[in-house]
């Protein structure tokens, strides 16, 4: 028997051309798959074969878990206090072993067992690729297309098979079986038995790396690109940054007569791309993100991490791009949610966000509008902020004294208590699924609750103005935050919404937490 081993191991290792101890660990593996079937249940079986005589050995085995965490595969696992038991000084993950009868290895049992043999040599001869493959540390693939499958193309560079899926190819590129392609490795799929590695076109990182192929500055750590966006095969912006003042970011990416940028935007199939200045600045980095449209005054929330950009009439088509294409690609690539408004939307959004906080101070604190409209004029638009803001604050207020600023911070108290209060009797009956919606916190929740809300169906359901009124938000207020959401989305994405939800009224459940950050 143990010489029929040492044969076939000889055998298998030099067919195909692999280290004996990986058919060895094959071996091992389909012995121990075939000593499994005697039992019932997941067992957790170990085989070793003496790598010089070919004898082998069989063990059932339990992995040692902690008392505390129970035993959640019985069949594999055995406590800490039960394994002590057994071996004083053992510990957690270590393993408990129990010899047992091994299964006869035989001409037939060598000859059942080939495929699955060689299948873990296969396994491990890929792994091997890949692994080598992967040592190298490269990040594009150019290889040349092997052939199609289901729309994905295969790429073969070397000895290394990698997928390039339609999802992440230039949009109206055709290629074709021996075309020569260049792509970023997207990610490592150690789960599937094709190609593992996966590539892709459309990646931001993508042309990044091209970029960094045409410009040795790049190369050299005298020019960064910080971020970039796409809109594959139709346009790109991309952001640069330098420290050394001798250096044209810009023009140095752009290269002589455009050759860089020409070299780039030829791989991607004529995608246009704007090279845009990098500032540390968030408000300069979206007016530089935003060009060619002109800026004329920008408003940063940092709370809500969005930027209310105005620009005049000329400038709004610009600004926003053809399908929103322009602030889209502005807001990837800086990373912070832009609204674009001309000078006139900008003001019936102050006005109707000065107005909601007015009419909240006037009910809350019951004051007259004169004293909410100086609150708000001073920046003040809840009552956390009346009621806990450093007192030195509100005494700069010259419209006040230390008498009324004592005053409204005691009843900016007392209305929270009350809504605090308020807001558990709403939950009282209110389903938990509600209450735990993503985004949903309590106080909304009671308020809710409060307006008799109480289930995800009534929920779901609300109109516009039904939720604007729960929420002290106007009608017209509550559309423009909803359709917010949607501004972005496609035509085809809007009818599974509308598929998903009926209509954007009940998409109100997935997007509640926008609306109440916007109040």
């Amino acid at each position: 028997m143990s010489r029929e081993i040492l044969l076939l191991v000889d055998a298998l290792a030099r067919e195909k051309n692999v280290d004996k101890d990986v058919v060895f660990g094959a071996l091992e593996h389909a012995l121990a798959q075939a000593t499994k079937k005697r039992y019932e249940g997941e067992v957790d079986i170990r085989v070793a074969i003496d790598r010089e005589t070919g004898e082998f050995e069989s063990f059932r085995r339990w992995h040692v878990v902690p008392d505390e965490a129970g035993l959640q595969m019985p069949d594999q696992e055995i406590l800490l206090f039960e394994a002590k038991e057994q071996i004083e000084d053992i510990e957690v993950d270590d393993f408990i072993e129990e010899p047992i009868e091994s299964v006869e290895f035989g001409r037939r049992f060598a000859q059942d067992t080939k495929q699955v043999v060689l299948q873990r040599i296969r396994d491990a001869e890929r792994e091997q690729i890949l692994a080598d493959f992967l040592e190298r540390g490269d990040v594009l693939v150019t290889g040349t297309i092997k052939r199609m499958e289901r729309g994905d193309a295969i790429v073969e560079s070397g000895k290394i098979e990698a997928r390039l899926p339609r999802d992440q190819m230039i949009p109206k590129e055709n290629l074709r079986i021996g075309d020569r392609v260049r792509a970023y490795i997207l990610r490592i799929d150690r789960n599937a038995r094709g190609p593992q590695v996966i590539l892709s076109r459309t990646a931001p990182e993508f042309i990044m790396k091209l970029f960094e192929l045409e410009v040795p500055e790049i190369e050299q750590g005298l020019l960064q690109i910080k971020s970039a966006a796409r809109d594959s095969g139709v346009r790109a912006k991309i952001a640069v940054f330098t420290s050394d003042k001798r250096i044209d970011p810009i023009g140095t990416c752009v290269g002589m007569r455009g050759s860089r940028v020409q070299s780039v935007t030829g791989e991607l199939g004529g995608e246009r791309v704007d090279i845009v200045l990098w500032s540390d600045d968030p408000a300069q980095f979206v007016i530089g993100a935003l060009a060619p449209a002109n800026v004329s005054s920008i408003v940063v929330d940092e709370d809500k991490h969005a930027m209310d950009v105005v620009v005049d009439e000329e400038n709004l088509a610009i600004a926003i791009g053809r399908g929103g294409q322009n602030v889209r690609l502005a807001s990837e690539l800086t990373g912070w949610q832009i609204n674009i408004m001309t000078a006139e939307e900008s003001a019936d959004k102050a006005a109707s966000e000065t107005a909601v906080i007015r009419g909240l101070f006037m009910e809350k604190l019951d004051v007259d509008e004169e004293v909410a409209d100086i609150l708000a004029q001073e920046g003040f638009s809840t009552l956390e902020e009346i009621a806990y803001v450093p007192i030195t604050e509100m005494l700069e207020i010259e419209a006040f004294d230390e008498d009324t600023v004592n005053e409204l911070r005691n009843r900016a108290r007392d209305a929270l208590v009350t809504e605090a209060i308020a807001s558990e009797e709403g939950l009282e009956g209110m389903e938990d699924a509600l209450i735990n919606l993503e985004g949903m916190d309590r106080v909304t929740a009671g308020k809710l609750g409060l307006a008799g809300v109480k289930t995800l169906d009534a929920f779901s359901g609300l109109a516009y103005d039904e939720f604007g009124a729960i929420l002290a938000l106007s009608a017209d207020r509550a559309r423009q935050l909803i359709e917010h959401e949607f501004s972005d989305v496609t035509d085809d994405e809007m009818k599974l919404i509308d598929a998903k939800y009926d209509d954007r009224a009940k998409a109100l459940q997935a997007y509640v937490w926008s609306l109440v950050e916007s109040k």
